[in-house]
């Protein structure tokens, strides 16, 4: 039995469902875990497992940009509580619980405990692609992917071992990464997809100018998540949130229109559904999300949305359905086969790579690859 602490993001939902999964995995095996972390991940799992509250970055948004100035305003109102609640981890988790291995997903001050108190560490997330993958970068985001990988650098410094999950391939910069299919909740799995002729929309804040254009698309039928509503307007159906109800609706619809977020492409190509992404404009990984999404055919990247994008995905449909026909993922078997070689004997092969990682440290040899993860 291992004693884990496991760190999470609390923006969105993703970081929250995978979370969920791993930490499920593990509790089952017959290991401690407490989780940590804010906002929808705190809300999203406090019901079902230990979770220490903390403090973390957010994300503004408005028409599906990032709002600099209100992400910068939101966090700074943040700091004094993040101030009081990392004292708190460190006393009461750190200290108290003690933990033998620190996972983070995408979660800085677990990450940074985790080196204060000479603890092992590991990522489980998808933004380690970005910083130790070697993959083809859209066009004109060289700069952009140079500071993202920077970002994800400065916020989980000098993991021990890295599982990235991803839904394109690529070769890992060194023998820390490892790769695997993205991770998947238990109730998609176990959907039946059919199509009920309904496509599906989400968005995350408000944005009218999509309404406004599939309202031009009188002979379809759209059910529209993430406006807080329940009614309907012409031909959109608007819905409040609904786990349950939300994966009824994608998994019977016949394709999905949404924001870039790796977590819905992931359960959407899952259950073979045509994706019509719209990258959060701002968000680097939204950007690289899309661009593989319809470089493997599986549905089309519209970073501007109008009537002529709508009109030319809805006309591939069949196309996009013929390539999702030969997509496999393999579930979540490979990285939880992974989860248990690591874990046994009190993560004791975890600790060897952290021991490993020190000795090479103070030997002077280079702490992060040679290999970048610029396109190749």
């Amino acid at each position: 039995m291992t004693r884990i602490l496991y760190g999470l993001s609390g923006e969105g939902s993703g970081h929250s469902s995978r979370s969920k999964q791993m930490a499920r995995h593990l509790e089952s095996l017959g290991h401690e875990v407490w989780l940590a972390s804010y906002d929808r991940g705190y809300r999203n799992l406090k019901d079902e497992f230990n979770v220490f509250e903390i403090e973390g970055l957010a994300i503004a948004s408005a028409d599906n940009k990032v709002s600099n100035i209100k992400t910068v305003t939101k966090n700074v109102k943040r700091l004094k509580k993040g101030w009081l609640r990392l004292r708190a981890l460190k006393n009461e988790m750190f200290k108290i619980f003690e933990p033998e291995v620190v996972i983070t997903d995408f979660e800085p001050m677990t990450a940074y405990l985790a080196h204060h108190y000479d603890i092992p560490l590991m990522t489980i997330d998808n933004q380690h692609r970005m910083r130790y993958m070697t993959y083809e970068c859209p066009p004109g985001h060289q700069f952009d992917q140079k500071m993202t990988k920077s970002i994800i650098r400065a916020m989980v410094p000098r993991p021990d071992l890295s599982l990235v999950t991803t839904f394109y391939e690529g070769q890992v910069t060194n023998d820390r990464t490892l790769l695997f299919p993205p991770i998947l909740r238990d109730e998609v799995i176990a959907m039946q997809p059919s199509d009920e002729g309904h496509i599906l929309v989400y968005l995350t804040s408000g944005y009218d100018t999509l309404l406004s254009q599939l309202k031009k698309f009188t002979h379809e039928r759209f059910i529209v998540y993430g406006y807080d509503r329940r009614d309907q307007e012409d031909n959109l159906t608007f819905k409040l949130p609904s786990k349950q109800g939300f994966l009824d609706d994608l998994a019977t619809s016949q394709a999905v229109i949404a924001t870039a977020g790796f977590t819905l492409i992931s359960e959407a190509l899952y259950l073979k559904k045509p994706y019509l992404a719209m990258p959060m404009e701002g968000q680097y990984e939204q950007q690289l999300n899309g661009f593989w999404l319809e470089q493997l055919g599986l549905g089309r990247n519209a970073p501007e949305i109008d009537e002529d994008v709508i009109g030319a995905f809805l006309y591939r449909l069949p196309e996009f359905n013929g390539v999702l026909e030969s997509y496999e993922s393999e579930g979540n078997m490979k990285i939880q086969a992974k989860l248990d070689e690591l874990m046994q004997n009190n993560g004791q092969q975890l600790k060897e790579l952290h021991h490993r990682r020190k000795r090479k440290k103070w030997a002077g040899q280079i702490e992060e690859p040679v290999v970048d993860s610029e396109a190749t």
